[in-house]
């Protein structure tokens, strides 16, 4: 099941942009304009995380944050003009897990929210599962034929963002980024060396799903068998 993340900011153009960004790493978004909205998503969805703005109409983001404290077990980050230091530590104080001042980059945004997400055990647990092969992200395990297979964890990460959508071609940076994070300084040759491992422990089922190398672009999973 995918993680749901709750954005509420009353300027649409940062509403739109954390939107894409996220839904980017593929998490489902509900986004709204004012706080009071927030809560009633809150009540109809199965939030994983709120990331709110403090000053929004109806109900601003200190109020929003002490309710969600309140009713919800979830994170929160706040996202805020208001960059001082009592507004950082009146933040805290109401239950916020973490705080970023405008203007901020979305793909710091990003890091925060998957390292949120990390602290309260929030990672995506879905299961990918095909005609003969299926992938746990709950247990790390590949079954195929209902034989389990056991990777390291990178290139089971890998195995995965590729499977995840089937088809689309991921570039070396992209997977980088996805896998190893965005600060990681070692070669992007790193992805090719992984990419082959997984194709010797899975050489035997090459019938049933392929990993392509796109020249020029990248990578992309195919599924052989539907």
């Amino acid at each position: 099941m995918k993680i749901n993340i709750l954005v509420a900011d009353d300027d649409r153009n940062i509403l739109e942009l954390i939107k894409l960004y996220l839904e980017k790493e593929n998490y489902l978004v509900y986004s709204c304009l004012d706080g009071k909205n927030a809560l009633d998503i809150l009540e109809d969805k199965k939030i994983d995380l709120a990331i709110i703005d403090i000053m929004m109409p109806k109900m601003d983001g200190w109020d929003l944050c002490q309710e969600i404290k309140r009713l919800y077990e979830i994170p929160v980050i706040m996202v805020t003009a208001k960059s001082e230091p009592y507004d950082k530590i009146k933040g805290f104080q109401l239950g916020t897990d973490d705080y970023l001042a405008k203007p901020f980059h979305p793909v710091e945004l990003v890091m925060r929210v998957k390292a949120v997400l990390k602290r309260y055990n929030k990672i995506t647990s879905e299961k990918l599962i095909f005609k003969r092969f299926e992938i746990d992200s709950s247990s790390l395990l590949v079954k195929i034929d209902n034989e389990n297979i056991n990777l390291p964890l990178k290139q089971f990460e890998l195995l995965y963002t590729l499977a995840s959508t089937p088809g689309q071609i991921y570039s070396r940076d992209q997977l980088i980024d996805k896998i190893w994070g965005y600060d990681y300084e070692g070669d992007d040759r790193t992805v090719d060396t992984h990419i082959k491992k997984l194709r010797k422990s899975f050489n035997e089922y090459e019938n049933i799903f392929s990993i392509s190398t796109i020249r020029g672009l990248g990578y992309k999973l195919e599924v052989l068998e539907k």
